[in-house]
């Protein structure tokens, strides 16, 4: 039962804090463009630290190195076809963000929504192996929420649609993490797959978004001086992330956390 306070808690603060982007676009008075810049190389740093120095280990420590590599790929390729074939984006290219606005609301929800539910998969399936685990793919995740809900609200913002109504339409999305974690932690025992197949996956996930999405933005970035400082802001995101992990093993050890989940599940 503990582990779950620890998963809703976990994951209603990551959302909250992943609306904060938001947040300011629509009661800040300046910097937004300011906030974005830093925002975007934070998050490629977090998703990069999660997954290369929590979720790899842990994958092949539960596995084996080579079936691990292969579920890491599997989970960079399916999330690349999803993204083409739903037109999932992440609104960190300015093309990206053409091309989103020329989508109706109701189609951008729509797309937030799923996005937030993938992202609750990935927390739900960290939390079944360790706890600690859990919290640190949260970060992660949080911090590259935050960019990408600047770009969503900047988008419903430009059609017209109300602050208020902005802000519930984000909230309400933003429940889809919760739903998605809470599934697959509460039903996850009964899947016929592995956990390091599900820290793989995942991993594959974050190494896709930093990658191929977030990381060419910085590349892109014409000011030597503002490519250089976001160079150090990833640097210093994948220190923070790996002293978060760091800590969070060491808060929640690994053999305390597999036995509540198992004494949870044969509950």
């Amino acid at each position: 039962m503990d582990n779950w306070i620890i998963l809703l808690a976990a994951v209603t603060v990551g959302s909250l804090i992943s609306l904060l982007g938001g947040l300011y676009l629509i009661y800040g008075k300046r910097g937004t463009h300011l906030l974005q810049r830093l925002a975007v190389p934070f998050a490629a740093g977090a998703l990069l630290a999660a997954a290369f120095l929590d979720l790899i280990p842990e994958a092949i420590e539960h596995g084996e190195a080579a079936q691990a590599s292969m579920f890491i790929l599997i989970g960079l390729v399916i999330f690349f076809i999803l993204e083409r074939s739903l037109s999932w984006f992440h609104h960190h290219h300015e093309e990206e963000i053409s091309k989103a606005n020329r989508r109706n609301t109701t189609l951008i929800v729509i797309g937030d929504t799923f996005h937030n539910f993938i992202d609750g998969l990935a927390i739900g399936a960290a939390f079944l192996v360790d706890p600690a685990i859990g919290v640190v793919t949260t970060v992660a995740i949080a911090a590259h929420e935050i960019p990408q809900e600047l770009g969503d609200f900047g988008l419903m913002l430009s059609k017209g649609m109300a602050k208020s109504k902005v802000l519930l339409v984000n909230i309400v999305s933003a429940l889809a993490t919760v739903l998605g974690a809470a599934l697959v932690y509460g039903f996850g025992g009964e899947l016929p797959v592995s956990e390091s197949v599900l820290l793989a996956i995942t991993a594959g996930f974050f190494i896709y978004i930093a990658a191929s999405d977030i990381i060419p933005t910085i590349h892109a970035e014409p000011q030597r001086r503002w490519a250089n400082i976001q160079t150090i802001v990833l640097v210093t995101a994948i220190l923070i992330v790996g002293a978060v992990a760091q800590t969070a093993h060491n808060f929640i050890p690994h053999e305390e956390a597999e036995s509540v989940h198992e004494t949870d599940t044969n509950e």
